[in-house]
């Protein structure tokens, strides 16, 4: 069983439970090998993403990406089939390769629902992933190896969706209940003692995050780092003190939010307290 199907027996339950919510261009951007590196040393508990987030990190596995520029002009490179994420470029060819990798696994998901009853959820498809991709160069490998779960509300709003729609078209019936996911994010939750909370970036991850933390009074630590401001009118640029009348971050906390490119300033974090420490445990 995994744990987070019964999080009652989630050893992170005994100290704090950190939770970590990132966008897609984390793992497009060279921060994919800082979130690898806090799943494969098991320093986070939970994670948060985009479905871009998933399949960004499996695409990598299957084929490079390259450096490119912010400035490069998006006509010249759809003529050449290279896509544009920032300054990185991902040839059409890879998603090509990730549609011929993910389709059999689809295949055995949809022949487990209808035979034994699987019931899935977006977590346990991206553990079923992370176990299938098999490269220790993968976020979500780790993730597996593990047993940390992954969770992606908004799993079909990219490449993965795309994917998803075409294996329905010709093997229909594959069915993914988030409320499940939902219920056991809360349920992780409430049961913990402590919880911290990293966001980089905003969006729905951050949202899903906070308001899981609502449901225990809110996070006890809280760390947001991203460029948004508050009058985009966006929760990605609302400050901590927003999250906090809500009930999602604690009124005892002293949350933080760094303004700068994650980018840049989460490797750098990162290395000064989590990697600092590791030696020390």
């Amino acid at each position: 069983m995994l744990f987070f199907e019964d999080p009652s027996t989630c050893p992170c339950l005994m100290n704090c439970t950190i939770f970590l919510s990132y966008t897609s261009n984390m793992i497009t951007s060279g921060v994919r090998e800082t979130i690898r590196y806090l799943a494969e040393h098991r320093m986070v508990d939970v994670l948060l993403t985009t479905a871009g987030g998933i399949e960004e990190d499996l695409i990598k596995c299957l084929g490079p990406a390259y450096i490119g520029e912010f400035s490069m002009s998006g006509k010249d490179l759809y003529k050449k089939g290279l896509n544009r994420g920032g300054n990185t470029l991902v040839p059409d060819e890879n998603y090509e390769k990730f549609d011929k990798w993910i389709m059999p696994i689809l295949e055995q998901m949809l022949l487990e629902q209808n035979t034994q009853g699987v019931h899935w959820t977006p977590s346990k498809v991206i553990h079923r992933l992370g176990k299938e991709i098999n490269n220790p160069e993968s976020v979500y490998y780790w993730a597996y190896k593990n047993n940390i779960p992954v969770f992606s509300p908004a799993l079909t709003d990219g490449a993965m969706g795309d994917v998803f729609f075409l294996f329905s078209r010709k093997n229909p019936g594959l069915i993914l209940d988030v409320i499940e996911d939902f219920t056991k994010l809360n349920k992780i939750s409430f049961a913990a003692n402590n919880t911290g909370m990293i966001a980089l970036g905003g969006g729905v991850p951050k949202h899903h995050m906070c308001n899981a933390n609502a449901w225990r009074d809110g996070a006890d630590y809280v760390v947001y780092v991203n460029t948004a401001q508050e009058y985009d009118g966006s929760d990605s640029g609302a400050r901590p003190d927003e999250a906090v009348s809500w009930g999602k971050i604690n009124t005892e906390a002293k949350p933080v939010k760094v303004f700068g490119d994650a980018t840049i300033i989460f490797p750098l974090l990162v290395a000064e307290t989590f990697a600092a420490q590791a030696g020390k445990v």
